[in-house]
């Protein structure tokens, strides 16, 4: 139960901050998404069922907040939760690079494919400026956050981690 409160928490703040703080540190109109350090964070931590949850959860707020139609965010958001949960099996909480390389690339991916459903179908053909002016340094951005906030998320992901290990032991 705790670590569904916390999750919650964790969706709600980091929404929050990607709608106000990040805001108003924006670099060109390009803020982080932090929708995408926590889905994947989670993803590869937890597993594919989680990162699915979350992803669904986190895309939901963007649709619901900023999406044009109801639904296409949460699906991007737990098709990248539910890929980045595969990689659960090969995930070392002490090794940085896996989780830096999956973000990096759910970045990019959620940006072209975000560019190919809502502008290349309505003919709008500049994805070199596209790629250029958002996609890249959207995950430039978001990667120098990961940097910042996913130690916080693994420490408490850990810390939750422990603690249900701790209350199972108490019943065998």
């Amino acid at each position: 139960m705790l670590r569904k409160v916390i999750v919650v928490l964790f969706v709600l703040c980091c929404f929050i901050l990607q709608c106000s703080v990040f805001g108003s540190l924006a670099f060109a109109g390009i803020i982080p998404n932090l929708m995408i350090i926590l889905t994947s964070a989670f993803g590869f931590m937890r597993g594919e069922k989680e990162g699915l949850i979350i992803g669904f959860f986190c895309g939901l707020l963007n649709d619901v907040f900023f999406g044009s139609f109801l639904g296409f965010y949460a699906l991007v958001l737990m098709y990248i939760g539910y890929l980045n949960g595969k990689f659960s099996r090969i995930f070392y909480p002490e090794d940085i690079k896996l989780p830096i390389a999956l973000i990096i690339t759910s970045d990019l991916s959620y940006g072209i494919l975000c560019y190919c459903l809502m502008f290349l179908l309505r003919s709008k053909f500049q994805f070199v400026y596209y790629f250029t002016h958002v996609i890249l340094p959207e995950a430039l951005y978001t990667i120098v956050v990961t940097i910042f906030l996913y130690p916080f998320i693994l420490f408490v992901n850990e810390k939750l981690e422990a603690r249900e290990k701790r209350r199972a032991q108490k019943f065998v």
